[in-house]
């Protein structure tokens, strides 16, 4: 892989984040993004834990999905305020993805507010929280929807790994998904690292970026940009959503949520293993184009 470290700002202007991001499709870390909101101070486990610690949740292990994985199906159920006691206590390679506390919550919306100097046509109905224990992973992938990311660290450190939409192919896309069919796992590790060169040979030409995440960063993520996160330490984040502002986007994420992921599904469950290894050729027919 050919990585590049992310831009990093303390704060930018309107005019120059929409030249030279924005409108390129650039990521951008803003690290004071975040500062001026309430949110900044007063989110922490223990408020959370008192605010909404008896809601149930779906949690996610690190294992990567398979012929027979259905799409965002939860590996074990708890209530938030458990899992948080879990977490707070070391190590533990579970995470919560795509929470709408505010659904819970609603109160505590008044604790940020919407970048709109930056960018329009965000998606106020769904702010998300995102949390995992030290070492939990979210695996590579592409947001469904291809809606402009600004993805804000409130705790804990967490590694990123991104890459362009079009880098796609070199990344084994699975055909009908948003994920990739390579294991990222601790990439960044020599002893540890998953990545499979030996296998995946077009993976040497992938140009991305990586960053690690400090708390009080804000990562803009550009619409279709493909990620891999690994959480350092314990720690929760939130994302703001915008459509992108062409005709074109949107309809390329409504194919996606009610097309391609339906048709994905009704294959999963009706001959799993013949789709997945048909997706399987195509995915290195694809790839071999630069080997």
């Amino acid at each position: 892989m050919i990585l590049q470290k992310v831009d990093v700002v303390g704060s930018i202007e309107p005019e120059r984040f929409k030249k030279e991001y924005y409108n390129n499709l650039k990521p951008l870390v803003i690290k004071e993004l975040s500062h001026s909101w309430p949110a900044y101070t007063k989110w922490d486990w223990d408020f959370f834990k008192n605010l909404v610690g008896q809601q149930r949740v779906g949690i996610y292990n690190n294992v990567k999905s398979d012929a027979y994985t259905p799409i965002n199906t939860a590996d074990d159920y708890t209530t938030f305020g458990e899992y948080i006691d879990m977490i707070k206590k070391g190590p533990a390679a579970w995470r919560i993805f795509l929470f709408n506390i505010f659904d819970h919550a609603p109160e505590i919306t008044s604790d940020f507010s919407w970048p709109e100097h930056l960018m329009k046509g965000f998606v106020k109905m769904y702010p998300m929280l995102f949390v995992g224990g030290a070492g939990s992973i979210t695996h590579m992938h592409f947001d469904i929807d291809m809606s402009h990311i600004l993805h804000s660290q409130f705790a804990g450190r967490k590694r990123v790994l991104l890459f362009p939409f079009e880098e796609q192919k070199k990344l084994y896309r699975k055909p009908w998904e948003v994920l990739s069919l390579v294991d990222f796992s601790h990439y960044a590790d020599p002893e540890k690292s998953k990545v499979d060169y030996k296998n995946f040979p077009a993976l040497r030409q992938a140009r991305g970026y990586e960053i690690i995440l400090e708390p009080g960063d804000t990562l803009f993520m550009p619409a279709g940009y493909w990620h891999h996160m690994e959480y350092i330490d314990s720690g929760f984040a939130m994302s703001l959503r915008a459509m992108q502002p062409s005709i074109a986007g949107k309809l390329r994420g409504v194919w996606n949520l009610f097309g391609m992921r339906g048709i994905d599904t009704l294959m999963k469950k009706t001959v799993p293993q013949w789709w997945f290894n048909y997706k399987k050729v195509k995915i290195f027919e694809a790839a071999n184009s630069f080997t």
